[in-house]
């Protein structure tokens, strides 16, 4: 198998016992690779690292399991539900946090949407839900739409979420001329259709994915972006400033900016707290007041954890963006850093 640093044989045990995917990526987001000018950067994201091989860590890292209602419907915020609608993506992210899932045939993936939508119309508290995976946009516009079959009658959603990084792999996708009627459905039912896009880094933000992205948003489609904070990829607060400023230009909400995850097989992504609050702050000083829209955020098993600071108290602050316990919800609280930490569990709770 190749990797980044050489060749390397490997067996298949070796590969699962170390939580490494099998490389796959798309043409078009390879060519964008090498001819973005970040091509030493960008390569992380989806060529194999002999570093997966010593990345200690989980492959639940957020409790999903724990919080899975039924097969591919997660409930762990009151008013969201997440659905994980297919274990496939366009290319595989070496840094993904679903590494038990993406490329293999699992048994986590949703099969009967009657029984959920069911679930989701007794549970008048959820007001949206995110189509997650894997990537929906390796669904067809027809799978998709017979999804929103479902979907769309419940009275009490009021927005429709589609969590996607195709339009960076693979934004011909976007072009399907029967994709606009999908969100015209949404949005006849009163529904915000929203796409949640994922570019980590600017060199990631093609001539295509623009161009597209501005066509959808002339339909009514919002557009919000996550990012997460990688190792030798992005982890430099002019990169970020400007995936951002690029993001707001085209009309794409800079909505989370993720630490990375404790993940087996891609922990070596992961970045010390400390800095991380320094790149954070850094992209904020780099921004106008319109631009600054993210939220440094760790998804913890217990919660979104917004990130804050680490100050000369030497404690690093934070507060729950999102928790199960609604009383937890925008508290701030604190605890000492311990030097190197990546993670809430890394700092003692005294």
């Amino acid at each position: 198998m190749k990797f980044i640093e050489g060749t390397r044989v490997v067996t298949e045990g070796e590969l699962e016992a170390n939580g490494i995917t099998r490389y796959q990526v798309t043409k078009f987001y390879r060519e964008q690779v090498r001819t973005s000018g970040y091509y030493d950067q960008l390569r992380y994201i989806v060529e194999p690292s002999f570093d997966e091989f010593e990345s200690s860590g989980n492959l639940d890292t957020s409790g999903e399991h724990d919080n899975t209602v039924m097969p591919g419907l997660q409930h762990k915020y009151a008013q969201t539900g997440l659905l994980l609608v297919t274990d496939r993506c366009a290319s595989y992210c070496r840094y993904c946090f679903r590494k038990r899932i993406v490329g293999k045939h699992s048994d986590e993936i949703t099969t009967d949407f009657t029984q959920i939508a069911r679930y989701i119309s007794n549970h008048p508290e959820m007001t949206n839900v995110l189509l997650s995976g894997g990537d929906p946009f390796v669904l067809s516009t027809a799978k998709l739409d017979k999804i929103l079959d479902h979907l769309l009658p419940i009275p009490h959603l009021d927005s429709i979420r589609f969590g996607t990084k195709a339009i960076a792999y693979q934004p011909k996708r976007f072009e399907d001329p029967a994709l606009p009627a999908l969100f015209q459905r949404i949005h006849e039912t009163g529904k915000a259709s929203v796409v949640v896009t994922h570019f980590d880094h600017i060199g990631e933000i093609s001539v295509d994915a623009e161009r597209n992205i501005r066509s959808l948003r002339a339909q009514g489609v919002q557009f919000l972006n996550q990012s997460v904070l990688l190792a030798k990829v992005n982890d430099d607060p002019e990169i970020l400033a400007a995936t951002f400023a690029k993001c707001h230009q085209m009309g794409v909400r800079p909505y989370y900016l993720f630490q990375g995850r404790p993940v087996k097989g891609a922990s070596h992504f992961q970045v010390s707290l400390r800095r991380g609050t320094e790149i954070a702050r850094g992209i904020n000083q780099r921004l106008s007041g319109i631009q600054k829209t993210f939220k440094y955020i760790m998804s913890h098993y217990t919660g979104k954890i917004e990130i804050l600071d680490l100050v000369a108290d030497g404690r690093v602050y934070m507060r729950y963006h999102q928790n199960k316990t609604p009383e937890k919800i925008g508290k701030i609280f604190s605890r000492p850093y311990l030097e190197g930490a990546c993670w809430l569990d890394d700092l003692p709770e005294a």
